[in-house]
């Protein structure tokens, strides 16, 4: 399977089922990636959001951040964190203000919109059938995924 993996497993889920229990555990990973991001993008796309744009929510959570360090914690460029944040922003799940240590820098931070959004993405990527609803234990699927990613990695993916 390659291009189209999505369309082909949900035309013939019985047969999909049986070919991918012969094919080694790191193509699984693949095709199973690809088709949750296409599914995820859908969801994210409904909330006007991005991948970028849903881990800025996420590390906002905690604590108003200046550009520079929300792009080093997103790992992205700070200028593809700066599209991000004014998308965040006109969809008013950020807001911006001057930082009060340095009046030339903007402090981002996450609205009570931001949150909700934030809390209603994290909802349907637990519970949509179509996203990781469908696995038997969620935190310990998680649990593994962020093992592995550390792993292969050599440092926290957060």
């Amino acid at each position: 399977m390659g291009e189209g993996d999505e369309r082909e497993i949900a035309g013939r889920p019985g047969a999909v089922r049986s070919d991918v229990r012969s094919w080694p555990t790191g193509r699984l990973l693949s095709v199973a990636a690809r088709v949750l991001e296409r599914r995820f993008d859908e969801v994210l796309a409904g909330y006007g959001l991005s991948h970028a744009g849903l881990i800025a929510l996420h590390h906002l959570t905690d604590a108003p951040l200046a550009q520079r360090p929300l792009a080093g914690l997103c790992r992205v460029t700070e200028q593809t964190m700066s599209r991000t944040v004014d998308r965040l922003a006109r969809a008013g799940y950020v807001s911006r203000r001057s930082d009060e240590a340095d009046r030339r820098r903007l402090v981002v931070e996450i609205t009570p919109g931001g949150r909700e959004v934030l809390e209603a993405v994290r909802r349907a990527e637990r519970e949509s059938e179509s996203l990781l609803g469908a696995l038997d234990d969620y935190e310990h699927f998680r649990e593994q995924v962020i093992a592995l990613i550390v792993a292969l990695e050599g440092d926290d993916p957060e």
